[in-house]
């Protein structure tokens, strides 16, 4: 069985959604047999190209109105050039408000089709007419809409009550879970809080971020990308964060061991949460906000915190500096709680999906 998928962003940008076409599709033992593509980036300097995926070079990337229909045409002309003239038994869509999908629907329409959905289709959705449309258009084209939790099955439902939507849970890759880690670091003089990922105001507002690092006792590092970092201290003092830039994957959880406690403040929305798995399998307690997505994935294993709540947020992590069986305790269960989601039985179900699909 031969599978196309693909996003329309530069490779390789930093996110969730790349990290699962990774997993997923590429590297040396691909999950899921696939061809797959990303958009060229300026420049390839310095790009490890090591397992990439194909690259099309497409310029004027718009996101809605107009604009985004003109990107669509040039964007499914690169994709016909590239792709056309291959034979595919299933297509999965990635992205549903982004125009990779809508192409692949334009150049292969008579294909069966699996979505995949993201949170941050559902945000698009919510904020852009377009998008909502090209959102609805995807899920009604897909044999079936594969959702990370039921929370957003849910939420996708608001938008669309036409799609079959199967649950298929993102996964730790299985080579982090085969050595797991549980690190005495005895009782911390000093709470090392890590938040890691997009800087977006959907995952932490720069005011979170700026009073945490100010609570007395902790220090906070960010782990994200630059030019996210740069934005948000231009409007608010986070001269008492400890900026790391964008870590690789490897480098991140290598990090992991030099923290006490990973942080997301999330505030909208959360699809899976993949992060906190592998902090978890690291040995990081995790302390997130209780989003529906969260609390299906996390729930007790985890520290759920009103992050909108600063005075009850600083109380909280004081008790987890003065009391070192707390840390213990959050290492343990959330240990347990990553091996519940080995990346080898989403890519078992996904191509199970896709081969029911073919059918």
């Amino acid at each position: 069985m031969k599978i196309l998928t693909g996003v329309d962003l530069p490779y390789p940008s930093p996110g969730g959604s790349v990290e699962l076409l990774r997993d997923i599709y590429l590297g040396p033992a691909p999950l899921v047999d696939a061809d797959a593509f990303m958009l060229a980036p300026d420049s390839i300097d310095g790009t490890d190209l090591t397992y990439a995926p194909e690259l099309l070079a497409v310029e004027g990337k718009s996101l809605s109105g107009t604009e985004f229909w003109s990107y669509l045409d040039r964007l499914s002309s690169a994709i016909q050039d590239r792709f056309g003239s291959r034979d595919y038994d299933v297509v999965h869509f990635q992205h549903l408000t982004f125009g990779a999908t809508p192409a692949l629907q334009r150049i292969f329409p008579d294909q069966p089709k699996v979505a995949l959905l993201h949170g941050t289709d559902l945000l698009f959705a919510a904020e852009y007419p377009t998008q909502a449309e090209v959102l609805k258009q995807a899920t009604d084209s897909s044999a079936a809409v594969v959702v990370p939790t039921k929370a957003m099955a849910d939420l996708l439902l608001q938008v669309t009550e036409k799609a079959r939507t199967v649950h298929i849970p993102w996964g730790v890759p299985d080579r982090l879970l085969a050595q797991p880690t549980i690190l005495d670091k005895g009782q911390p003089e000093t709470l090392r809080v890590l938040y890691a990922g997009r800087l977006t105001a959907q995952k932490a507002t720069a005011e979170i971020l700026s009073a945490v690092s100010r609570f007395d006792g902790v220090e906070l590092s960010v782990a994200g990308p630059v030019v996210d970092f740069t934005r948000l201290a231009e409007r608010t003092d986070l001269s008492h964060v400890r900026f790391l830039g964008w870590l690789s994957r490897e480098q991140l959880w290598r990090n992991f061991a030099d923290y006490d406690l990973l942080i997301v403040p999330s505030v909208k929305l959360e699809a899976f949460g993949l992060v906190t798995l592998e902090a978890q399998a690291c040995g990081l307690p995790v302390a997130y906000q209780p989003l529906p997505g969260l609390v299906e994935v996390l729930g007790d294993s985890a520290l759920a915190c009103d992050f909108g709540d600063l005075g009850a947020l600083a109380s909280r992590f004081k008790e987890l500096r003065t009391s070192r069986h707390l840390l213990a305790e959050l290492t343990e269960a959330g240990l347990a709680n990553s091996m519940r989601f080995p990346l080898s039985r989403t890519g078992r179900e996904l191509r199970e999906l896709s081969q029911e699909v073919s059918r």
